[in-house]
Parts: C-alpha cells; sequence; structure tokens
C-alpha cells in the first residue's frame, strides 16, 4: 500500500500515472490561460481513460532542455492544481524545486515527483513537512548535457547504490517508507544499451522493498530502436511498458492512457 496523501494506493495491480505537461511546447502557444485549460482538459480526458495518478509538470526535462525559473513554473502549474481540486485521483507534481514543492503540497498535491531524488537545498525538509508520497529517481548529470557520452561501471548497481543511499536519508529526515517511491530514470543520463540493461534488471529493484515507477513512455531510446518519431511510438511505448511491468514495475507513467489500460486488462487477465 502507497500512502499518497489522504490517498491509499493498492500496489498488488499496476497504477497507471497519466502525463500532463504544461509547458509552452505540449498544448497551444495561445498563452497562460489556453494553457492551464488544456492541461486541465486533457488531464480530465486521462482521468475518464483509467489514469490511477496524474504527474503534472511545468518544467521540461528531456534531453537539452533549459531550465525555467521558479515563478514561471507556479505559474504554469499551480492554476492547473486549482482546476483540478475535484479530481478525485491523486495529483503528483514532477519537481526539484523546494518552492514548487511548498506551493504544491500546500493546494493538496498527493505526491511529489523529483529528478534529483530531493538533493537540491530545502527540497528533503518540504515533503518531510508533509504526508505526501515522494518518487526518488536516478539520473545522471543534467537535463541540458545528461546525454553526452554517460557511463557507467556497473549501471545497475550503481543506481541501485544511488538509490538505496537517497531513501536512507529520506528515511532519516522522517518519510516512512510507505510514502516512497523509486524510478530508476529511464532515459536520464543513459545511452539506449543503458536503458536496455535497466529494463533487463528491473526486476532486481524490488531487492530495496519499495513501490518501482518506470517511465518509457515516447522516450528516445524508443525512437532509436524503431526508427519512429516521439508521435509514432505508441507501439513500442506499449511493449516497453509491458516488459517494465512484467520485470515488476509497480507505477508506469505514459502519456497513452487509454492504450495503456486496454493492454494491462489483457496482461492482467492472462496473470490471473
Amino acid at each position: 500500500m502507497l500512502h499518497c496523501g489522504s490517498f491509499r494506493l493498492d500496489l498488488s495491480r499496476t497504477l497507471v500515472m497519466g502525463i500532463v505537461n504544461v509547458t509552452p511546447d505540449s498544448f497551444s502557444d495561445g498563452g497562460r490561460h489556453l494553457l492551464r485549460d488544456a492541461a486541465t482538459s486533457h488531464a480530465r480526458q486521462l482521468i475518464s481513460e483509467g489514469a490511477d495518478i496524474l504527474d503534472i509538470g511545468g518544467e521540461s526535462t528531456r534531453p537539452g532542455a533549459q531550465p525555467v525559473g521558479v515563478q514561471e513554473e507556479l505559474d504554469r502549474v499551480m492554476p492547473v492544481l486549482e482546476g483540478l481540486r475535484d479530481a478525485g485521483v491523486p495529483l503528483s507534481v514532477d519537481t526539484c524545486k523546494a518552492e514548487v514543492m511548498r506551493a504544491s503540497l500546500a493546494a493538496g498535491v498527493s505526491m511529489i515527483n523529483d529528478i534529483n531524488a530531493l538533493q537540491q537545498p530545502e527540497a528533503l525538509a518540504a515533503v518531510v513537512a508533509s504526508n505526501a508520497a515522494v518518487c526518488l529517481m536516478h539520473k545522471q548529470g543534467q537535463p541540458q548535457t545528461m546525454q553526452i557520452e554517460p557511463g557507467y561501471q556497473d549501471v545497475l548497481r550503481e543506481i541501485m547504490d544511488f538509490l538505496h543511499a537517497r531513501v536512507a536519508i529520506a528515511e532519516a529526515a522522517g518519510i516512512k517508507r510507505e510514502r516512497i517511491v523509486i524510478d530508476p530514470g529511464f532515459g536520464f543520463g543513459k545511452t539506449v544499451e543503458h536503458n536496455l540493461e535497466l529494463l533487463r534488471g528491473l526486476a532486481s529493484f524490488a531487492e530495496l522493498g519499495l513501490p518501482v515507477l518506470a517511465g518509457l513512455s515516447r522516450k528516445s531510446m524508443l525512437g532509436k530502436l524503431t526508427g519512429q518519431d516521439v508521435e509514432n511510438r505508441l507501439p513500442a511505448s506499449l511493449a516497453a511498458a509491458l516488459i517494465a511491468v512484467q520485470n515488476g514495475a509497480n507505477i508506469i507513467r505514459v502519456h497513452d492512457v487509454k492504450a495503456t489500460c486496454d493492454m494491462l486488462k489483457i496482461w492482467n487477465a492472462v496473470k490471473i
């Protein structure tokens, strides 16, 4: 059971986290009002398609992305949170900034999804002071440069050791294990072969005894393997998600919620 704010999420089945990007290149560029309305409408559509959690992000972290300021990120995210107060599912905010975490938590979000694993100043304290869940992710480098020759001696062991250390720090600060999710960070400072090795060995992360989140949807590794552009990666995304589920992922973070839920219905029927 994952303690996610006021929600208790049953992990006996794989949960689907729907991605809601509140960034100018994700929806209309017609201004903040249209951006908010498009994001809110998209979020409600994902809920109707079966999303168990919504992950709302106001700063792109794709390879090469440039950072945005605190106020700009708040201006993008907070109106969407306000518009989804009655959503009926846990809301997660994808941020590494303590100021955005605090504002989002005050607005009632149930999870913080942090690509920096609470390493930024005051981020740990922001989550400790709440009852929200937190997803601690591994990455190597920063989004602007992380895909420039990433390297590991042992990718599985190094990522496992990093997450173990971050979990220990979170627990020591007062975040109970029931609130913690781990994410090996597919595509964040990893080559295609690193990502494939992670996917093959995902089951090994079970030794940490925590729910595992896997985010492979539409990622560049799938494009490199299939030759498809980002809009044509649904089959590859579904295949990668299914392999992640078969290898122990408890939560899968996806753009295409309906197709993913249909895939999981078949998987669950066969598994039972």
